[in-house]
């Protein structure tokens, strides 16, 4: 069965994302180097999920007044987080749903329980919340300069072996 990704998208706005024409980019495949037993496992997230009381939301604010603009910055989320810690901060997505149960897009206690089950190695001390709207066209050269670099260093500092990615 075909799917129509832009049923729910007005016609005017469906055709313009039909309209793109997008680089194609060959996708980097690398082979776990252990078994999955073994492998500390981080989280990413493009839900705009913060932790409330200790960091930023996300800038929404600014994203209203220039609505082709997107947060490019970054929260860490620890693996001790409890839901009622959590905040959402994304314009394009129900923040309702995520304020209910984080795990919907950032599955940090199911992996916990994963890593209690012995199926995976463990759960690294962070994991990495991003708000995935970055306006149109995309500007991508601050997750490519800085904040990729970043989360990739830091992970890299914490033994993670493997990423999960929870796209919004």
């Amino acid at each position: 069965m075909p799917v129509d990704s832009f049923m729910w998208l007005p016609r005017s706005l469906a055709a313009m994302y039909q309209g793109l024409t997008l680089e194609k980019e060959e996708a980097p495949w690398t082979f776990l180097a252990k078994p999955i037993e073994q492998c500390r496992f981080a989280l990413l997230t493009t839900a705009g999920l913060y932790l409330k009381g200790q960091d930023p939301p996300f800038d929404l604010e600014r994203e209203r007044r220039e609505p082709l603009w997107g947060d490019p910055t970054y929260r860490i989320i620890t693996r001790n987080v409890r839901q009622e810690d959590i905040g959402a901060a994304h314009l394009h997505v129900n923040t309702e749903d995520l304020l209910q149960d984080m795990n919907t897009a950032l599955p940090i206690q199911r992996f916990l329980e994963l890593e209690e089950a012995g199926e995976i190695g463990s759960l690294a001390p962070s994991h990495y919340s991003f708000m995935g709207f970055q306006g149109f066209p995309a500007n991508t050269a601050p997750w490519r300069d800085q904040y990729g670099p970043e989360v990739a260093r830091r992970m890299k500092d914490e033994g993670v072996d493997a990423a999960l990615l929870t796209p919004v």
